[in-house]
Formats: C-alpha cells, structure tokens, sequence
C-alpha cells in the first residue's frame, strides 16, 4: 500500500492519483501558480509502472489529452507549446522517495538561506537549508527543501568540488530526510537519470529507485 503522506502529496501536487495504465492528463490550478521557487511549472507528471499522470493547467487539458492522441512519441516534444510555453524545455528525472532514510551521522547545521557565504541556489529557499562549513566557515555541501505542498518535500543537494567524495551529500541529505519526517510529509529526491553521481548519493542515503519517473516543463 503507497504510504498516506505519499499518496497526499501526489493527490495535492498534480491534481489526481492514481490512474490505471496509460497516460492519464489532468488539470490542476496550480500549474499556474508559482512554484517552491516562484517560477511556474506548467507541466509535472509522474509514471509509476505503466501509469503516467501528466498534470496541467485546466484550460490545456483538452487540447494536451488531442496532443497525446496525435503525436504518441512526439508528445513530450510538442508539450511547451501544449501548456503555452513554446520557449521552454522538458526534463526529465528518476523520481524518488524514503520512509526510513539511511541511518548515517549528521554533518550539518541549519542555517538561514540569506546568509552571504552561501552559493545562489540556495538563495532561492525561504526556509533554513542544511549546510556543512570548512574549518574557517566556508561553503562545502548543502541541501534546500523544496516545500510542494504539505505532504511532500522534495531534496535538492550541491557540494563544491573540492569537498566531493566525502559523503557529506549522502549524510545531509540522509539528515534532511529525517527531518522532513518528523514534520509529517515524505522526503522525496529527483535527479537526471544520466546523473550517476546523484543517483549514488539518493541511494546511499536511503532512497532506492523504485523505478518512478517524472518530467515537466520548465524554463530553459
């Protein structure tokens, strides 16, 4: 049975879950709503198995779903243009998520996301973000929480060069998963499926491949 905090996120983040097989589109007013970072996101889907929900604003489903029936293949290629984005791109993920995170060390603190030292990704989140320091206070690895809904919290994590091949992003990320539990939602972690590094790290620090995919549209 999918986990309720599961179920709830994907319910609330893309407007219907689940779906029997086939590719399921379906409207959701908060494709044109800013997203975690203030951009929209006119297109999220999420494929489990053979059943793919594709979820975007209420006045393109019809002409997504006449889309879907036409192009077949070329439907990914042609979805800007679907959700009135001709200009941006699709990209596409491994679609992640834990109930019990690995069980490694903590490694950074919590800190505020306006703090200077930090680098501009992390700029972007309006909560603390987890950080690890040098031993003169410099930036080494970090995670943001992406905050979709109240059910679902989605990890994204960086580490400079220098300090790669540590663990550190492991362990934050393992550390951050902890925390996004005790506040009642799932931690959940996308990354490029030819990111073999990231993939290391999501399953290192509990986050196996379920085989789960995602795509959407997004600015180029």
């Amino acid at each position: 049975m999918l986990d309720r905090r599961l179920y709830l996120h994907l319910v609330t983040w893309l407007g219907q879950w689940p779906a029997g097989p086939g590719l399921h589109v379906v409207g959701s007013r908060r494709r044109g709503r800013p997203a975690w970072d203030g951009r929209l996101r006119p297109a999220i889907a999420v494929r489990a198995g053979d059943s793919t929900v594709l979820s975007v604003p209420p006045e393109r489903v019809a002409a997504t779903r006449a889309l879907a029936r036409d192009l077949e293949a070329g439907l990914l290629a042609a979805l800007p243009a679907a959700v009135g984005q001709p200009g941006w791109v699709v990209h596409h993920d491994t679609f992640r998520w834990s109930l019990a995170p690995a069980p490694l060390p903590d490694v950074g603190e919590w800190t505020d996301p306006a703090d200077s030292i930090l680098p501009s990704w992390l700029h972007l989140f309006d909560r603390e973000v987890l950080v690890v320091r040098d031993a003169d206070g410099g930036y080494l690895a970090g995670v943001g929480v992406k905050r979709h809904d109240a059910h679902g919290h989605e990890l994204a994590v960086g580490t400079v060069p220098a300090a790669r091949g540590r663990g550190l992003a492991r362990r934050l990320v393992a550390q951050a998963a902890r925390r996004v539990l005790d506040e009642g939602a799932v931690p959940t972690y996308r990354h490029n499926p030819a990111n073999v590094a990231s993939a290391r790290v999501a399953a290192a620090a509990g986050f196996p491949d379920r085989g789960w995919r995602s795509f959407g549209v997004y600015p180029p």
